[in-house]
């Protein structure tokens, strides 16, 4: 028996995979739902807004902090996808820049990196971010922590405790 004909017959095949993702309820966007997606990777920023756009989800796209800043005071998105890893200002630094703007202080952010050390996790809740998520990722991760972060109104909100440091912002 192959090594993948022994996999199917352990697991159940492709059909029970494919069928188990289709079953589990596929979370579609409020028509008026913005994200913002902060990333120097074309190939991130492409993935994560084909993900948001088949599910209804209305996308920004910057390539650098500077330019994500200026669309999220200027569009105000209900969350924004921020990679720590920028050309000029960090993430870090971008992060802590929308945590102190009235324009974008109470916007849900999940910060993204190919990093997953625990010191930078815990940096970033210091500084506010409300989830953490590590490169390569794949759809039910992404739609996982949107769901945490949504409302009864269906719109992504910051959840009180998901930061830490509030007043120090």
């Amino acid at each position: 028996m192959s090594g993948v004909g022994l996999f199917k017959r352990l697991f159940g095949g492709e059909d029970r995979v494919i069928g188990e993702r289709r079953i589990r309820p596929r979370q579609h966007a409020r028509p008026d739902t913005r994200f913002l997606i902060i990333d120097d990777s074309t190939t991130i920023v492409t993935v994560l807004r084909r993900m948001l756009q088949q599910n209804g989800f209305a996308t920004r796209e910057a390539y650098d902090a500077e330019r994500g800043i200026e669309i999220a005071e200027a569009e105000v998105p209900h969350l924004i996808f921020l990679d720590i890893v920028l050309p000029g200002m960090s993430g870090f630094e971008a992060l802590r820049h929308l945590r102190r703007s009235p324009v974008t202080r109470n916007i849900p952010i999940i910060m993204i990196s190919g990093n997953e050390q625990a010191t930078e996790q815990f940096y970033l809740q210091r500084i506010g971010a409300d989830d953490f998520m590590k490169k390569p990722f794949n759809r039910d991760e992404v739609f996982s922590r949107i769901s945490r972060l949504l409302g009864p109104d269906l719109l992504p909100h910051r959840p009180e405790g998901s930061y830490i440091l509030r007043a120090a912002v």
